[in-house]
């Protein structure tokens, strides 16, 4: 007869030393984290930045009625809010702002709602799902921003996109 002790497999470590292994792997790894996590965060306060002195008296400038400089200008949007065409029971509320290369009449600004609230009213839900449905809605409101102003609006940035 064979003997027992050569038919049963060699047992591996008992529960206790495994849990304990795994204590202290965890352990370690958290500890890791929190070391590396402290170095990286080491250069990462921010300075005040001091206002720009050409643009500093943009804005008294602009409260005394004259022209301001050729310089870029940021343009707040009226909300877009408007149901989708399909499903037509979700809303969207948008707001966005146009970046110009220069200072733009407000006629423009105007126009240009108006274009980006008929186009938000044909998308459908499926076409803005995701990270890449975000995008392709960022590309196409540039571009009809851009069509609309002869190529003066260079970014049309979305504050807010809410669904309901």
């Amino acid at each position: 007869m064979a003997n027992v002790e050569q038919v049963q497999p060699k047992k591996g470590p008992s529960l206790a030393i495994q849990l304990a292994m795994l204590l202290a792997m965890t352990g370690a790894a958290v500890g890791m984290g929190w070391l590396s996590g402290g170095y990286l965060k080491q250069g990462e306060t921010p300075a005040a930045v001091p206002a720009a002195p050409e643009n500093a008296g943009a804005a008294e400038k602009a409260a005394e009625g004259g022209k301001v400089g050729a310089g870029p200008a940021l343009v707040q949007l009226a909300p877009i809010t408007t149901n989708l065409a399909s499903p037509s029971e979700v809303w969207i509320r948008l707001e966005a702002s146009l970046l110009y290369d220069a200072p733009q009449p407000q006629e423009m600004t105007e126009q240009i709602h108006q274009d980006l609230l008929a186009y938000v009213r044909t998308l459908k839900l499926h076409q803005i799902e995701g990270a890449s449905g975000y995008q392709h809605l960022k590309a196409d409101l540039e571009e009809c921003a851009a069509l609309r102003s002869g190529g003066h609006v260079k970014q049309v940035l979305v504050r807010t996109m809410l669904l309901e």
